[in-house]
């Protein structure tokens, strides 16, 4: 190549590099001026579902086309795959002889009837992705073949909202297991310790890193497993040596009050569970429960409020600037008590709620779920740290300020959330995850 010509085309690819290298920190510039125009943030957090379990049949997203193109059959504790997937127990609705396969979920229990519950817990959900295999939800699991199941993703309430916005095919869960480690960690980035837990609630290995005995407590003392809190209100008549001790991490809600900021946690059931009435408030989802913080007699308890308020505020116009939104017992999806149907008929009324109220001009919102319920999703997590990300769920981003019309391939995980409100409310990073999370950059557009 002559020596004009090789520097002709050197100057070609550095005035395009410059060009790119321009637009891009235009587009960093453009989010972070933007993101100032809103002014309420509205976190609707469901529970218990995987991606491919919703929206696996959702037009250009990364679901069960997919899925079936990969080797994805389940195995037995030797590796071996399964000609049929292990029987369902505890079931009259499901035959005996279902392919090792995923499978419509409809076809045998309509989307307005529970299914039994899958198994979603710390060690289990690593243990079914296996190392990124994603081949273990059927062998750890009490619901055996159910978890290879799924919805059809154009039945369920929610899916015009995610049609007409942004849905995010590649969000996953920060932390592996169950919801109330990943409710905690949402708020916190963090897990809970308990150096001092008694006994019978610390899981055993052996030498092998084979699971002896399941439990709520590591052996150096974090709490990864389904635990309450020892502040009230916890269930009558619990043990409460069992019971969690106040946790003194910082969260989310001390650095947004440091600020002035307002925000509110708001729980179905929470009026009539402090009021000890019967009621169907989930004691393990409300995480600021579990915070030093925010017991009873504290300045920070005034954040924890009804579901029935936020209803009021948003129709009034009158929402804090951040608002946490979580629906109790038989609304909130989780699989054993709720209905798919009913409780997205429940996420569509609060969503409109919004939509439909003074505040709708400069909110956005965003609804997603705390965690996988068990369910198989095919996509393997990355690898970030000990305690996850774990698998693939769904999350939505709605309101005037998400893209219409797009699905977002960009990862993200929970403590995006975080990371959302750390970057609009210029606040301070609680740990390394949600300083290194992305903000829902590519899902968010700004005028």
């Amino acid at each position: 190549m002559p020596l004009q010509r090789f520097f002709y085309m050197l100057f070609i690819l550095l005035l395009i590099s410059s060009c790119a290298s321009k637009k891009a920190q235009h587009q960093e510039t453009s989010f972070d001026e933007g993101i100032g125009q809103i002014k309420h943030l509205v976190v609707i957090y469901m529970e218990n579902r995987s991606f491919d379990n919703l929206y696996g049949e959702f037009k250009g997203a990364n679901g069960i086309k997919n899925a079936r193109k990969g080797n994805f059959a389940q195995v037995d504790e030797n590796g071996k795959p399964y000609q049929y997937l292990p029987e369902i127990p505890r079931n009259n609705s499901f035959p005996t002889n279902l392919p090792n396969a995923l499978f419509n979920i409809d076809q045998y229990v309509p989307s307005d009837k529970a299914t039994p519950d899958v198994t979603h817990r710390f060690f289990h959900n690593k243990m079914q992705i296996n190392g990124g295999k994603m081949d273990k939800f059927a062998l750890y699991n009490d619901t055996k073949g159910l978890a290879m199941g799924y919805y059809n993703t154009k039945k369920i309430p929610l899916y015009p909202i995610a049609q007409k916005y942004t849905l995010c095919d590649n969000f996953f869960q920060s932390v592996f297991g169950g919801s109330y480690f990943n409710h905690v960690y949402m708020i916190a980035a963090a897990a809970p310790v308990w150096p001092d837990a008694p006994e019978s609630l610390i899981a055993k290995f052996d030498a092998d890193g084979k699971m002896i005995k399941d439990g709520a407590v590591t052996s150096d003392g974090y709490v990864v497993n389904h635990i309450l809190s020892r502040n009230a209100p916890y269930p009558a008549k619990s043990d409460t040596s069992k019971l969690l001790p106040s946790q003194t991490m910082p969260t989310i809600g001390d650095r947004l009050s440091e600020k002035d900021i307002s925000w509110a946690w708001y729980s179905e059931g929470w009026d009539d569970a402090v009021a000890g009435r019967k009621n169907n408030f989930a004691y393990n989802h409300e995480p600021f429960l579990y915070f030093a913080n925010y017991e009873e007699g504290t300045a920070g308890r005034k954040h924890m409020k009804d579901q029935n308020d936020f209803i009021k505020a948003a129709k009034e116009g009158t929402l804090p600037s951040v608002s946490f939104v979580k629906p109790g017992g038989g609304n909130d999806e989780h699989p054993g008590g709720s209905a798919v149907y009913s409780s997205e008929e429940l996420a569509v009324n609060l969503i409109n709620a919004v939509l439909d109220g003074p505040n709708a001009k400069d909110a956005l919102v965003i609804l997603t779920y705390d965690e996988f319920g068990g369910f198989f999703d095919h996509v393997a997590p990355p690898v970030i740290d000990r305690w996850g990300p774990g698998s693939r769920i769904p999350a939505i981003v709605i309101g005037p300020f998400a893209k219409k019309g797009v699905v977002d391939h960009t990862q993200y995980e929970t403590v995006s959330i975080l990371s959302f409100i750390e970057h609009r409310w210029g606040i301070e990073p609680l740990a390394e995850r949600d300083k290194n999370a992305n903000p829902f950059r590519n899902a968010l557009i700004f005028n």
